[in-house]
């Protein structure tokens, strides 16, 4: 915290974020970055459908705190796109082991993810839009990152803003199906 202070008293950041810290370490880092004048912004933390642990209580210690959140990993790696809705693509992001095991996308996981499709369709909006207007459904949600590989995509994207609100009855449904699916890959630094 002290270093991020530095950055912005020699003017080298106007702002200082944090990314994928847990409950207690965010209310840790608002505080001593207080102290020393010098306020938390905002905090990064993945965030979707299927990766659901900032709900517990990072989101009321950002509350409390002041501080914004923005999540990113929105559409779960592209699993709650219509990519995976019949199992891994050649060429997918699955396929190459970067940043999506393919033993991620289990038949579990692929259940929860076409139930959820279908909602989004009767809503009369692709998944991935659905996904990006539920991360959004929190006003304690100041925005949620979008990764696209091309216009089309981006464009695709930006049209969940055309149904940003849900009813109960879907919320509900969308509950029953959007529960953790051990996707996290930053686990381990938000849990210490």
């Amino acid at each position: 915290m002290g270093a991020l202070h530095t950055a912005v008293l020699q003017g080298k950041a106007l702002y200082v974020g944090v990314s994928s810290y847990s409950a207690q370490k965010t209310r840790e880092a608002a505080a001593i970055l207080r102290s020393l004048g010098t306020p938390l912004l905002i905090h990064q933390p993945s965030y979707s459908m299927l990766n659901r642990w900032i709900e517990e209580e990072l989101l009321d210690v950002l509350a409390d705190e002041g501080v914004g959140c923005i999540g990113f990993s929105p559409l779960a790696q592209g699993m709650l796109t219509d990519k995976y809705l019949d199992g891994i693509p050649e060429g997918s992001r699955a396929t190459q082991g970067d940043s999506l095991s393919r033993d991620l996308i289990t038949d579990e996981t692929l259940e929860k993810i076409r139930a959820l499709n279908e909602l989004a369709s009767r809503r009369g909006q692709a998944l991935a839009q659905m996904a990006l207007a539920w991360t959004l459904r929190d006003p304690r949600m100041t925005s949620t990152l979008v990764g696209a590989s091309s216009v089309p995509q981006l464009e695709a994207n930006v049209g969940a803003l055309d149904r940003l609100e849900f009813t109960a009855e879907e919320l509900a449904e969308i509950d029953r199906h959007a529960t953790e699916s051990g996707i996290n890959l930053w686990a381990r630094s938000s849990s210490e």
